[in-house]
């Protein structure tokens, strides 16, 4: 099928690979030959990915993902199936890295005193453009 290689050891049987005619480049030819490649991945049952990555991955990706589980990826760019069918499993491969480890956890800081006094400070100095600007404006 494809070179790309999966994460996770995903075995090539568990994706489903469809084609249908593709709306992209290639004139006349377009019209009659199936060259759109859509992939279908059923997520929630597959048993090669674990489930802390399974659970990220349907947080991450929950828009793309079908009620019954199933990541679905279409590619039409190329003029021919096979360069279509590999661009399906790149994409579902870069999908499945991006969530493959886990985000750091966020440590939460607090602005120095000197941004604080900063912050202030421009605040009283708009406070008092203002109000001048309005007792002008009364006069």
């Amino acid at each position: 099928m494809a070179e790309t290689r999966l994460p996770f050891g995903i075995p090539e049987t568990e994706l489903e690979l469809q084609y249908s005619r593709s709306s992209g480049p290639g004139g006349q030819n377009v019209n009659k030959t199936a060259t759109k490649a859509t992939l279908r991945w059923d997520v929630t049952g597959s048993r090669s990915l674990p489930d802390d990555v399974r659970e990220r991955f349907l947080r991450a990706y929950a828009s793309r993902v079908t009620r019954d589980g199933a990541v679905v990826i279409h590619a039409q760019r190329h003029r021919d199936q096979a360069r279509n069918a590999a661009e399906c499993v790149a994409k579902l491969a870069d999908m499945l890295r991006a969530v493959a480890r886990p985000r750091r956890a966020r440590k939460p800081t607090r602005p120095g005193r000197g941004a604080v006094e900063r912050r202030l400070s421009e605040k009283r100095r708009r406070s008092q453009a203002k109000r001048e600007r309005g007792s002008r404006d009364a006069d």
